[in-house]
């Protein structure tokens, strides 16, 4: 790609303005009280696109927040991209960690990114990196170096489980039409380790109610005498796992596959230092199923975790109280050949199974999604390992993540077409997490690595 360097030092204060736009609506999906701000977030979409050069862009309506749709087609022989990414961003809470508001987007320089990060909610996921691909393709319309067709599908539901995407992309799969899916949702090792995600982690994500006493009880009266929902509700979840860590659901673990001995030789052969890791993290030990190492613990095993647990009295001073209702939401990360539903009902049973007499249990499934694992040897793979190598000076490592993308799966399912990850952020850019970040020199390779895709899929699918 002639001169791509150039346009990014040309454009980049504009580049980095523009992101910082986006970053201060609060696109929060899971929080009706910023519905409107989610709608706002789509319409700066829209015209993003438009400014970039594409020539069909379309706000399309959903049961829920809409899809942001748009095209550049150059000649309809050519190969077809079809970029996905998502504008509604995980709720920020809790405020109190962050060290910067979380959306008024601030830069600062930290040893992970002594160029600068900036500092939002939604930087890197997935603001960040999506916005890195209408930049990449507004310097091949600008410069009249696009090889092939372009087709952006940006959603605002997919922290909340995409749950109108299915439907639409079940509705509109001529519209969709492509040869390969392009997505930056994930990340790579590090700013000089780049690495290439060939595997993503299902999902099965649960909300728990322990039910007691018709009321609030008086813990002097009733306590030792009535089952207390929030002792009971930990006992339950403690049994989850087993002195190994390991998941106790009957039927959990059926489908896993077991990786051979030299399939995981190989994912040891990525750079890993457990002291820097722990260090990263402030603490002592890593902590996981019993007989693997931490990286496949968090990328082909497949887990059980509580995200959030409450009821009770949790305000300033104290109540002695014994609460009627206690809650958690519990999420499983599953890996390849798992089913969503299935996990899903296989806990329901099991749950309902250990409840003991004097309390009820109800289980509510809310969202999940198949675990996914790309091929190697693919002209998408193939085309992307090339763009790496160009841009970072050398090969790409493949990597499984431990992260859930369950629309991945759908777009194979539904249009026939593999993806292809191609993450910029750090595994210390706190997604999802207070203070999450995006560094400056990512978002910018981000936007010269792409193009160089284009290029070679281009040129290895003629």
């Amino acid at each position: 790609m002639q001169n791509i360097q150039e346009y990014i030092a040309q454009n980049k204060e504009r580049f980095i303005d523009e992101l910082f736009e986006l970053l201060k609506i609060p696109s929060i999906s899971a929080d009706s009280a910023f519905s409107q701000d989610v709608i706002n977030t789509a319409e700066a979409v829209r015209l993003s696109l438009m400014e970039a050069g594409c020539d069909i862009v379309e706000i399309c309506e959903t049961d829920g927040y809409p899809i942001v749709y748009g095209e550049k087609t150059i000649d309809k022989n050519l190969p077809t991209v079809l970029v996905y990414g998502h504008y509604d961003v995980q709720p920020p809470d809790p405020l109190d960690l962050w060290d910067s508001p979380p959306f008024e987007p601030t830069i600062k320089k930290i040893p992970q990114h002594p160029d600068g990060a900036i500092f939002a909610r939604g930087a890197c996921d997935d603001k960040g990196q999506f916005y890195m691909h209408v930049k990449a393709v507004e310097f091949m319309i600008k410069t009249n170096q696009l090889p092939c067709n372009v087709k952006f599908m940006i959603e605002g539901e997919e922290e909340v489980g995409s749950k109108s995407l299915s439907a639409f992309v079940a509705d509109n799969q001529e519209k969709l039409a492509n040869g390969i899916i392009l997505i930056s949702d994930t990340g790579m090792i590090a700013n000089d380790v780049p690495s290439i995600t060939t595997g993503l982690r299902g999902l099965s994500y649960v909300e728990v109610e322990v039910t007691g006493p018709n009321r609030d009880l008086h813990s002097g009266l009733y306590g030792g005498a009535v089952a207390n929902p929030i002792n009971v509700l930990t006992k339950m979840i403690a049994s989850l796992h087993d002195e190994n860590n390991h998941i106790t659901i009957p039927g959990f673990y059926d489908k896993v596959e077991e990786l051979t001995n030299e399939e995981r030789v190989e994912m040891a052969k990525a750079p890993f230092n457990l002291e820097d890791y722990q260090k990263a993290l402030e603490i002592e030990s890593v902590y996981g199923e019993k007989g693997y190492t931490t990286n496949e613990r968090n990328s082909i095993r497949p887990t059980l975790d509580v995200n959030g647990i409450w009821g009770g009295y949790i305000g300033e001073g104290a109540k002695t109280v014994i609460a009627s209702k206690a809650y958690a939401k519990i999420s499983m990360r599953l890996v390849p050949h798992q089913d969503w539903k299935e996990i899903t009902r296989l806990f329901t049973e099991h749950f309902e199974s250990i409840t003991p007499k004097g309390v009820k249990v109800k289980v509510t499934p809310h969202h999940g999604g198949q675990g996914y694992v790309t091929p190697i040897d693919t002209v998408g793979y193939r085309a992307a390992s090339k763009a790496y190598e160009t841009a970072f000076g050398k090969k790409p490592i493949p990597q499984r993540s431990g992260g859930s993308i369950p629309i991945v799966s759908l777009f194979e399912k539904e249009l026939g077409s593999k993806t292809i990850l191609m993450g910029f952020g750090l595994d210390s850019d706190a997604i999802h997490s207070p203070n999450e970040h995006f560094g400056i020199w990512n978002y910018l390779k981000g936007i010269e690595t792409i193009p160089y895709f284009y290029q070679y899929f281009t040129e290895m699918s003629s």
